[in-house]
């Protein structure tokens, strides 16, 4: 249907908030009566202002996006920057902003805004991202906020910021830098597990190898290898004074706890151990609603926020989990179709731009629970407990459901056309 919002779209976030709200409403509620200052209530809260916000991101005309994607951007810059100076510390990062009896999470706006800023420069007529000076500029509005993220210690609300590379694969982005980025995730795992002296000697082997192998056939290409030798060897290091110099002993651990190189059930692995006995103990079909006994007698630590997947496990088991995976694979697969449907560069960007930020934020929740990815504190969309990162995802998705209503328009954004 022309201009209007994807019906599916909407059914499939609804359905996804009400298995959240419940999975929250049966960790605390016990029968006897509704208490609207408990997760459960204040999370019907956030449901019911969303459905308010989300009305008017929809009836909003669709250029008004683009025109103050920068002035979004940079407001939400500001408020991070805030959090240096008036911020509250939870769980060890100081990332939050108190308003009254209230707190906002910025880095989770930041994620909405960057997207629309980020959606706006690649849909430049002149934008090319096979040339030096665009690559530079999107990577500096995606490590603006990662960096002051970092700074806050919240690396958990950094990391699904670098999956915008995705985004710019898709408009444009050579894929080398995508290999050289995979690479550099695999120097990290293998420095994780040997020393970095073993990786330098093995590299040094493969560099002369290849100087050898080049030196016969193309002399041009010498100056080029050695060029990626000298950056390998200082990534190396780079890598190690990050590792041992700025990572906290705890956040080593869990990386180290993921990779199997230390077993710690009742220390720094407590949070995984139990919740990977509580997806286990829920078999195939779950114990039921409300009569899962890990969430019930408080075995796991953020039940209803971070670890809200292992609660759908024990309740729900197999079927349960599964379920809400494909669910999740149905939405993301949504947006993406939708996006390529749809002619402006503007608007596709955007809807590449959500798509990667859910699909981090799913893939390390939900990793995190089944112990594939260390736990750095993440939320799982429109499912967790949490109004920042609530009404984040649901501005993210609203927005997306306004610019995509009339897919059929060439241009609608005068922008650049390159598909």
């Amino acid at each position: 249907m022309k201009n209007k919002p994807d019906l599916i779209l909407i059914l499939l976030f609804a359905l996804l908030t009400i298995c959240g709200w419940i999975s929250i409403l049966f960790t605390e509620y016990h029968f006897d009566n509704f208490v609207f200052k408990s997760s459960y209530g204040m999370q019907l809260i956030w449901i019911a202002s969303l459905c308010f916000i989300g009305l008017f991101a929809l009836v909003i005309h669709k250029r008004f996006y683009y025109n103050v994607a920068t002035y979004f951007y940079l407001f939400f810059i500001l408020l991070i920057l805030l959090v240096f100076l008036i911020g509250k510390e939870h769980s060890g990062a100081k990332s939050w902003l108190g308003i009254g009896g209230f707190g906002i999470q910025p880095a989770e706006f930041a994620k909405y805004g960057t997207c629309l800023l980020l959606s706006r420069f690649l849909s430049l007529r002149h934008c090319n991202l096979r040339q030096k000076k665009y690559i530079l500029i999107a990577a500096i509005i995606i490590c603006i906020p990662v960096c002051l993220i970092l700074l806050q210690n919240d690396t958990g609300s950094a990391i699904p910021f670098l999956f915008l590379i995705f985004a710019l694969y898709r408009e444009g982005l050579p894929a080398w830098i995508l290999t050289v980025g995979f690479v550099a995730i695999l120097l990290f795992v293998l420095l994780v597990y040997f020393s970095q002296w073993l990786i330098l000697i093995v590299l040094s082997i493969l560099f002369l190898f290849i100087l050898i192998l080049s030196f016969r056939r193309k002399k041009q290409n010498l100056l080029t290898i050695i060029l990626i030798y000298l950056l390998a060897i200082g990534y190396i290091f780079s890598v190690d004074t990050f590792y041992h110099k700025i990572l906290q002993e705890h956040q080593r651990k869990r990386i180290e706890l993921v990779f199997g190189k230390i077993d710690d059930p009742k220390g720094i692995g407590y949070n995984v151990n139990q919740s990977m006995i509580a997806i286990g103990s829920g078999g195939l079909t779950g114990k039921g609603v409300g009569e899962s006994t890990q969430t019930q007698l408080n075995f796991i630590p953020e039940q209803s926020t971070d670890f809200i997947f292992c609660t759908i496990g024990e309740e729900h088991g197999f079927i349960g989990t599964l379920s809400i995976i494909l669910l999740y694979i149905f939405f993301i697969w949504r947006i993406i179709f939708l996006a390529e449907k749809c002619k402006d560069t503007f608007v596709r960007s955007y809807g590449y731009c959500i798509a990667s930020i859910f699909f981090a934020h799913i893939m390390i929740n939900i990793g995190m629970t089944i112990g594939l990815m260390p736990v750095i504190g993440i939320p799982l969309p429109f499912i967790s407990y949490g109004g920042s990162s609530f009404w984040a995802f649901g501005l993210m998705l609203f927005t997306f459901l306004n610019i995509s209503k009339n897919r059929s328009v060439i241009n609608v954004f005068g922008t650049n056309e390159n598909g």
